[in-house]
């Protein structure tokens, strides 16, 4: 463990205590404006919340993949909103340059990031490839001392804030599949690259997503993640392995919250003269909700000490997305029946909750895509 107990203790008590007192009530604001104040962001910076996963030699907290996972799942009862602003920092932007980048790379952006001065952001997904990674299409050809990047990312998270960005390029030809991959970091306002109109989307206002579009856009070979070409699709997986734990611990975060809703709700509304919590086909769904939780918070707990461990994590960390997603999808249903009509408008914050969790069982990789990895995965020791 990165912190002895004490100190764990009370980093977990802060975080909750933020959520409950300074996060939970903008949420209503935030998803009426679509933003996040500056001022609750620039709290989750001082609370070392953008560093977390991030070595403290670089100006983070270095917490363990254990101890990362319980802020996660105290940061996660509020709104995915809150999370997602801190989660590129804390994951899919700066693992890249952690896992497999230079010691140059990691000096000169790792610090920015830990401290939340600089939000960064992966470019992976494109107009014509989204699960399909393997097959990306932005070209990056070298020239000199540079690479001159084209094409178009979509549907890229924080891209409208973000300071830098993990690209995933094509530098091989387009027979050589995810061989011919390199990861790049492209700093925000470099020469030919620009940010698209940021998407109109089903729930969690407050969190931006836009293309990010390459034309000409020259990057300095310093750049080039780890200094090779070719790598960029094995460094792609291995942050989205780290990425789904963390996602999953967020889920599991927001189910506890949405059933400590229902069953306040349940205590409280009256039919038929008597709660609706006495009602037996309510206490089902109650318990359903429970157990599942409980089942999704075991799972991601074993795997973070796995990959604490050392181990391979690639097939569970894949089953706990697979699951907590889903899992978070139909505690929010059950929440928005417990909750009858009230629970369909917007004076509820159970019809946000329902649409704020969709996202969950798509982005870093499907529902299904999760099943094809964990099923690929299993057949494989068989064979």
């Amino acid at each position: 463990m990165a912190l002895d107990p004490e100190t764990l203790t009370l980093l977990l008590e802060t975080v909750r205590r933020f959520v409950a007192e300074q996060l939970l009530p903008h949420e209503e604001e935030v998803a009426r404006t679509d933003a996040v104040p500056a001022g609750l962001v620039s709290q989750m910076a001082d609370l070392g919340l953008f560093g977390i996963s991030i070595p403290p030699a670089y100006g983070g907290m270095g917490l363990t993949a254990e101890e990362e996972v319980l802020v996660t799942l105290e940061l996660g009862r509020a709104s995915p909103v809150f999370r997602s602003i801190a989660a590129t920092n804390i994951g899919i932007g700066s693992q890249g340059i952690l896992i497999d980048g230079t010691d140059a790379q990691k000096e000169r952006f790792l610090p920015k990031i830990a401290d939340g001065s600089t939000i960064s952001s992966f470019a992976l997904t494109e107009p014509g490839v989204g699960s399909d990674a393997a097959n990306v299409q932005t070209s990056a050809r070298r020239v000199g001392d540079n690479y001159i990047l084209n094409g178009t990312k979509r549907y890229i998270t924080n891209a409208p804030e973000a300071g830098l960005f993990t690209v995933m390029a094509r530098t091989g030809d387009a027979a050589s599949g995810s061989a011919g991959v390199s990861a790049f970091v492209v700093e925000a306002g470099s020469p030919g690259l620009s940010i698209g109109r940021p998407e109109r989307k089903m729930g969690q206002q407050g969190t931006h997503v836009a293309d990010v579009v390459f034309e000409d856009c020259r990057v300095s070979a310093e750049n080039l993640i780890g200094g090779v070409e070719g790598r960029g699709f094995k460094t792609a997986m291995k942050v989205l392995d780290k990425g789904r734990l963390s996602i999953s611990a967020a889920c599991t975060g927001f189910a506890s919250r949405i059933l400590d809703e229902a069953v306040s709700y349940a205590a409280e509304r009256i039919q038929f003269g008597r709660p609706i919590s006495e009602f037996q086909l309510i206490q089902a769904m109650i318990s359903d909700s429970h157990t599942e939780i409980l089942a999704a918070h075991s799972m991601i707990l074993a795997t973070a000490r796995a990959k604490d461990q050392g181990l391979n994590i690639g097939t569970d960390a894949a089953a706990c997305k697979l699951f907590a997603s889903e899992m978070v999808g139909r505690v929010a249903d059950r929440n928005v029946q417990i909750h009858g009509g009230a629970g369909y408008v917007a004076d509820f914050p159970a019809e946000r909750h329902y649409r704020d969790v969709r996202l969950y069982r798509i982005y870093e990789g499907t529902s299904e895509i999760q099943r094809i990895r964990i099923a690929r995965d299993i057949l494989a020791r068989e064979r």
